[in-house]
């Protein structure tokens, strides 16, 4: 058993649940309640998982990639995780609270890891207005919706709708536009300690 107490959690993927076991058979697998780190197993959209299904957790969570991306990953190796763990830097990564208001008065309220996205309830264009610090950035953003990425979720579902990838531990949110049809041509800005970085 290892003096440090590691509990492990994997996706579902082969390569994730055989690594588990190989690691779990080397250095002990505690619950995670018992644990000085947790180590996720897998890719980005499970390390985003386990990072939500720990957050009540003050134990770090170190990831190792067992998946397709792995941009929030370190890489895998077996032999010398005792050795990784004692010099891993450790990133705090800050998630977005989203508070929403319905048409029929309800609020909702949810954390983020990743984004937060808004997206048209039925066929026609959303017409947003963008305010930054109650301060009107853009008066009319027509488009199919738009998503609000931290540096850790900027890989995901941002990516895919051609916004940038953010280093983890910039202090810089993007704000990205799915299919946008006013401002033409518009790829979107990100907003940077709470200071709107694009121009309208």
């Amino acid at each position: 058993m290892s003096p440090v107490k590691i509990a492990f959690v994997a996706s579902a993927m082969p390569t994730a649940q055989s690594a588990l076991r190989a690691l779990a058979q080397a250095y002990g697998d505690v619950p995670q309640a018992k644990a000085d780190v947790i180590v996720a197993l897998g890719g980005d959209g499970f390390m985003l998982q386990a990072l939500h299904a720990t957050q009540g957790l003050d134990v770090p969570v170190y990831g190792m990639n067992r998946g397709t991306v792995g941009f929030l990953m370190n890489e895998y190796h077996d032999a010398d995780l005792l050795a990784r763990l004692a010099v891993a830097e450790e990133e705090v990564i800050n998630p977005l609270h989203m508070t929403a208001l319905c048409v029929d008065g309800a609020m909702h309220e949810a954390l983020a890891i990743n984004e937060v996205s808004l997206l048209r309830a039925g066929p026609q264009a959303a017409k947003l207005r963008i305010t930054v610090d109650g301060k009107l950035r853009m008066p009319e953003l027509v488009c199919d919706g738009a998503l609000l990425a931290t540096p850790a979720g900027s890989t995901a579902y941002n990516y895919s709708a051609h916004g940038p990838i953010l280093p983890i531990g910039s202090d810089v949110l993007t704000l990205t536009a799915m299919a946008a049809f006013r401002p033409r041509r518009w790829r979107g800005p990100c907003c940077r300690k709470r200071r709107w970085c694009g121009s309208t």
